[in-house]
């Protein structure tokens, strides 16, 4: 009898969500042997729910088991508190805005469906991102990142932190369509994720308030200090740095015909800055914690820079050393906030990114 072809095999992460569920759906058209996993990284309180959670898992169960496909959940809670909300909470408290999307995908996502790759005998791992793997000649025959071709949804700013063995065994189904899409998809196979409300909160963060979070875990935050302007006058009293974040206006409590927007925040002196809107711009930033996914010929390259996930990437000059650079802007960034990401891009290919330090 002639020798029966083995399917690739792939391991899929899935949330519960369309993106991830029609994701499942597009492999297995494809041809691979689809295994999905879901890893609970928190679990909802109450009426509370999103990704991630126990109930999210369950109901990606329900989408696997309607696909044909296998499903299993893997509990991680303890590892995305220590990786993920630990280091958050710390954040905010030293006057940072982290990140938890990208950390959590470096540290928890990534790294764990690598190893139910390694231990499913999958040769390939899949998560629903809005972004593109390609064979790039140009890059050496090397795997690049490229940006998901939908720019409303494209998602390639978080994955910057991925490595080298995850980026080249990795298959993002969703980088050539549109949401909407995916969504009629989602609706012609009669999956439930189709109906469920676009996520855009942070996992964990009941009700988007992420100072009641913060507060629970320390009420030691909440030491007041002085709002002060570009002169050093003080202004104003704040509840807390961790309620403030660069180029904020709303919630300052300042009284003033023109608006206010926070510049800066000195945690030593735990102190609030403020000043006019073009106060809170920078001309050069500093990164550190460098990751690489495709590497430039010289330590001083040009290049387009993302402070922020949806916006529009501008040109800049960047001299690295190490695993730290130095960002030139040609134009002034709008509220580059320390603890943040700076990805930097070759068109749509992304060559890295790094942790904002200063603005």
């Amino acid at each position: 009898m002639p020798e029966v072809m083995r399917r690739p095999k792939v391991i899929l992460g899935m949330s519960g969500g369309v993106d991830s569920s029609v994701s499942a759906y597009l492999l297995k058209e494809q041809g691979f042997d689809v295994e999905g996993v879901s890893f609970i990284l928190w679990e909802a309180q109450d009426a509370f729910s999103g990704c991630c959670s126990l109930s999210s898992a369950q109901g990606a169960k329900r989408t696997a088991d309607r696909l044909g496909i296998c499903h299993n959940a893997v509990d991680v809670r303890g590892e995305f508190s220590r990786q993920v909300i630990e280091p958050f909470a710390e954040a905010y408290a030293k006057g940072l805005t982290p990140n938890p999307c990208i950390q959590c995908n470096r540290h928890i996502k990534f790294p764990f469906l690598l190893r139910e790759a390694e231990q499913r005998r999958a040769e390939y791992i899949a998560t629903g991102h809005y972004a593109r793997v390609c064979d790039d000649s140009s890059a050496g025959g090397g795997t690049v990142l490229k940006k998901g071709l939908d720019e409303k949804k494209d998602q390639s700013y978080v994955l910057c932190m991925l490595r080298e063995e995850e980026l080249r065994r990795l298959v993002l189904p969703l980088g050539t369509y549109k949401k909407q899409g995916i969504r009629d998809i989602a609706r012609s196979l009669g999956l439930e994720a189709a109906y469920w409300p676009e996520s855009q909160e942070i996992c964990f963060i009941e009700d988007n308030n992420y100072c009641a979070f913060l507060e629970k875990r320390d009420p030691l935050l909440n030491t007041p200090g002085p709002i002060i302007d570009n002169s050093g006058k003080q202004i104003g009293l704040h509840r807390g740095i961790y309620r403030y974040t660069v180029g904020q206006r709303k919630g300052l409590g300042l009284a003033s015909l023109n608006p206010w927007y926070v510049t800066r925040i000195d945690t030593e002196h735990n102190t609030v800055c403020v000043g006019a809107k073009e106060d809170a711009v920078s001309k050069v930033i500093r990164v550190s914690q460098i990751n690489w996914l495709c590497r430039p010929d010289s330590i001083v390259f040009h290049s387009n820079v993302k402070v922020r996930s949806m916006m529009k990437g501008l040109p800049a000059l960047i001299e690295t050393n190490g695993d730290t650079a130095a960002i030139v802007f040609d134009e002034p960034v709008w509220a580059a906030a320390p603890g943040q990401s700076a990805v930097f891009y070759d068109g749509d290919t992304v060559l890295g990114g790094g942790v904002i330090m200063s603005g």
